[in-house]
């Protein structure tokens, strides 16, 4: 077993924080606010929705320091440990002078109550530090995580297309100490597990994939926390106790990501930023889908295991790992086992787990030469939102006939679900309008959603059968319109 700390260690700003009597329930924003007085930081919904608290976290990954804009309103102070948080305040210069980013936004007039603004600045401050002449789909991917009731976005645009007119990235502090920032954190990750008492609370952060397996299996009603953009809403909207916590973020073997020539295999801590250019190279037909799964903070701190464990219905990745015909592997102490992941959802918040167990890894296989595949979304903002619902077709096509198919849907049931009447219409026969016409009316064998705010039952039935019609026409008829073009639109 690995040595064992009491302390929480990380670097606020110019700081060294150590702590040893927090909740794991505590939120990054609520330290800020509370606890240091660090005000610029806002809260707006709680839920990792507005980005008002929008806050850089740097972490060592690889060997390098990297720094990502995240919700702080979701981000346990729990999973800081050896981590730099920089906040609105320390842009600050010592004469006073405003930092580039702050002021593009006065000149740009991409201010007006103000409230919002502090995570603008945060969010296109990470984005300049690692493109400072971005494209417009570049800002607007930065800032799809961040609201503005009264501004509008085109000042905020300008602004960001100006930041380095009043400055250079290789001058800003950031930059300047980011090697004496990296030996600090080297030095703060000294291979402890931290564990932390608050009350009857119980805050755990292990050392390794070994003692995570060894504390799940002492602790096997634990919150495990990854990415948090589920588990923060338990705490800030559920106020639903998460103790004992185990965090998990920090753990590089759960980062990686293999690929062979058929298969990617990704750790369960894989966040959808660090899994994009590998949707780029390998799995290009998802990456629109994937600038959709919720704003840049929620990416950065999102997980592709967290997505899979929590078992949601609505979840953006299940349907997608599906229909690809992914596994899952789950872990309890040295004991490993595979699941097909669409057999891993049994009910609604029922998975096939075992107390101990957690999810380790996922292996997703990579379409063959004669597949089809296509996902797509359904939701009522189209950035940044929940889905109402969402889907993933994979199908093999020879000679113009189905020989397979495999078509999975979130949102239609209580679990992610495979359409198989669907799919044992369309086996056999010709891809062709006739046939997929007539499939259609499978999905009422196969589904039957509820209606909630974010959709009708109605609605989403109707969507379903949509989808199955979007998909043919997308592939058949690359000319095809199956979409608004907001360029195009009056």
């Amino acid at each position: 077993m690995a040595k064992i700390r009491n302390q929480i260690r990380f670097r606020l700003n110019d700081q060294l924080i150590e702590l040893d009597d927090i909740t794991p329930a505590l939120t990054l924003l609520d330290f800020l606010r509370l606890d240091q007085k660090l005000c610029g930081t806002k809260e707006g919904c709680a839920e990792g929705d507005c980005g008002a608290c929008t806050v850089l976290v740097g972490r060592l990954s690889g060997g390098e320091l990297v720094y990502e804009s995240v919700n702080a309103c979701i981000r346990f102070v729990g999973s800081l440990d050896a981590c730099h948080v920089v906040t609105v305040e320390h842009l600050k210069s010592k004469d006073g002078k405003l930092h580039p980013v702050q002021q593009a936004m006065v000149d740009n007039h991409a201010s007006q109550c103000g409230f919002c603004t502090p995570g603008f600045v945060m969010s296109l401050y990470g984005l300049w530090m690692t493109n400072p002449k971005p494209s417009n789909n570049d800002i607007e991917t930065a800032l799809q995580g961040n609201l503005c009731r009264c501004t509008g976005y085109e000042p905020i645009i300008h602004a960001a297309q100006s930041i380095s007119k009043n400055g250079k990235v290789d001058d800003d502090p950031l930059i300047l100490e980011r090697q004496s920032v990296k030996r600090q954190l080297v030095e703060l990750s000294d291979g402890a597990r931290v564990e932390i008492h608050y009350s009857d609370e119980l805050l755990i952060v292990p050392s390794s994939v070994e003692d995570l397996a060894d504390a799940r299996q002492n602790h096997p009603d634990s919150t495990i926390v990854a990415g948090s953009t589920d588990v923060g809403l338990w705490v800030t909207k559920m106020m639903r106790n998460i103790s004992p916590a185990i965090f998990i973020s920090h753990l590089e073997e759960l980062h990686g990501i293999n690929t062979k020539n058929d298969s990617i295999n990704v750790g369960a801590c894989v966040t959808y930023t660090e899994m994009q250019g590998l949707i780029s190279s390998h799995l290009p037909q998802l990456k629109e889908y994937w600038n959709r799964i919720g704003g840049e903070q929620v990416r950065n701190m999102g997980t592709i295991g967290g997505n899979v464990a929590n078992g949601s219905p609505i979840g953006d990745t299940p349907p997608i790992l599906i229909a690809l015909g992914a596994t899952v592997t789950l872990r309890c102490g040295k004991k490993q086992r595979s699941v097909l992941l669409q057999e891993f959802f049994i009910d609604y918040g029922k998975q096939d787990r075992e107390p101990g167990d957690f999810v380790e890894s996922i292996n997703i296989p990579l379409p063959a030469k004669g597949d089809v595949f296509a996902a797509y979304k359904v939701s009522k903002r189209r950035d940044e939102d929940i889905s109402a619902v969402c889907s993933a077709f994979k199908l093999r096509i020879s000679d113009g006939v189905v020989s397979d198919a495999i078509i999975a849907f979130g949102g239609m049931a209580g679990i992610p679900k495979r359409a198989s009447d669907v799919e044992a219409e369309l086996i056999g026969k010709p891809w062709n309008e006739e046939n997929v016409s007539k499939a259609k009316a499978s999905f009422d064998k196969d589904f039957t959603p509820l209606s909630d705010w974010r959709a009708s039952a109605e609605y989403r039935a109707l969507i379903a059968k949509n989808l199955l019609q979007r998909f043919f026409l997308e592939s058949t008829d690359g000319n095809s319109v199956t979409r608004l073009n907001r360029d195009k639109a009056a």
